[in-house]
C-alpha cells in the first residue's frame, strides 16, 4: 500500500482573506506543497508579502482585490473563477464584530453574516461548479470554535460560524459522490486582527490562556498542516468534516 499523498504540485488554489494572518499562512503552505495560488482580499496589490512567500516557493500568485461585503463584486469573482480549473477553493475571508446582544446594531449582523456566510456560499457555489464539471474539487473553509460554542459579545460571527458548519455538511452530502470533498478547519484561539481585542485585554487573555492546554495562543503556521492535508489526495475519504485545530481547547 502506497503513502498518502500530500504532494500539491500543479495544482490551482484559491486562498481568500489570504493577505496576512490565517489566510496568508494557508497560502504559503499550499505553495510549498506544489500549488499556485490565486490569493483573495479586500486589498491586495501585487507585490505583497504573501505573493513574495509564494513567489519564494516556486509557484505563481495572482492577487484579486475583493471585498466579500459587496455581493455583486464576490458573484462577479466567482463567475470568473468558476471557468478556471481550481482544484482548491479555501474559504477563509471573515470579519467580526463585538457588541453585546441586546445593543448589537443590526447593521453589524448583516455585515457578519454577509462575509462570513452568504458570501462564501456565493462563492462556492460558482467555483464548485466548475469542480463537478470536472469531476473532482477540495472546498476548505475556515469555521471557528464558535462553530461548537457560543462566544460572548459576538452572536452574528458565532451565528455565521455555526451555519459555515452547517453549510460544509450540507455542501458533503451533495458533492462527495460526485468527487468533491467539502470539509472545514475550526481555528482555536489564534494571534490575528480578529483577536487583537482579546489579546489587550489582560484578564480576558490570560483567562483564554488558562484554558488551552498547548499553554499558547496559535499563530497562523499551525493551520497549515490541517489546511494541506484537506487540500490533498490524502483526504479523500473525509468528507463534511469541521477539524479543530486548538491547542486542545474543545477537549479541556
Amino acid at each position: 500500500m502506497s503513502a498518502p499523498s500530500f504532494d500539491l504540485t500543479g495544482r490551482l488554489a484559491v486562498v481568500t482573506g489570504a493577505s496576512r494572518g490565517i489566510g496568508a499562512a494557508i497560502a504559503e503552505a499550499l505553495a510549498a506543497s506544489g500549488a499556485d495560488i490565486i490569493g483573495v482580499s479586500t486589498s491586495l496589490a501585487p507585490g505583497s508579502a504573501v505573493e513574495q512567500a509564494v513567489l519564494a516557493h516556486g509557484r505563481t500568485f495572482t492577487p484579486r482585490a475583493v471585498d466579500f461585503a459587496d455581493r455583486e463584486a464576490v458573484l462577479a469573482l466567482g463567475a470568473e473563477l468558476e471557468h478556471l480549473p481550481v482544484d482548491i477553493l479555501i474559504n477563509n475571508a471573515g470579519t467580526i464584530e463585538r457588541a453585546p446582544a441586546a445593543q448589537h446594531p443590526l447593521e453589524l449582523w448583516d455585515r457578519v453574516i454577509d462575509v462570513n456566510l452568504s458570501s462564501q456560499f456565493a462563492l462556492t457555489q460558482a467555483v464548485g461548479r466548475g469542480m463537478l464539471a470536472r469531476g473532482h474539487g477540495k472546498v476548505v473553509f475556515t469555521a471557528s470554535l464558535l462553530s461548537f460554542q457560543g462566544g460572548i459579545n459576538v452572536p452574528g460571527y458565532a451565528a455565521a460560524k455555526s451555519g459555515v458548519a452547517g453549510l460544509v455538511k450540507a455542501l458533503a452530502n451533495e458533492w462527495a459522490p460526485q468527487g468533491v470533498n467539502v470539509n472545514a478547519i475550526a481555528p482555536g484561539y489564534i494571534a490575528t486582527d480578529n483577536t487583537q481585542a482579546l489579546r489587550d485585554d489582560p484578564e480576558r487573555s490570560r483567562s483564554i490562556l488558562e484554558r488551552i492546554p498547548a499553554g499558547r495562543w496559535g499563530r497562523g503556521e499551525d493551520l497549515a498542516g490541517a489546511a494541506v492535508f484537506l487540500s490533498s489526495s490524502a483526504s479523500d475519504y473525509v468528507s463534511g468534516v469541521v477539524l479543530p485545530v486548538d491547542g486542545g481547547w474543545l477537549g479541556r
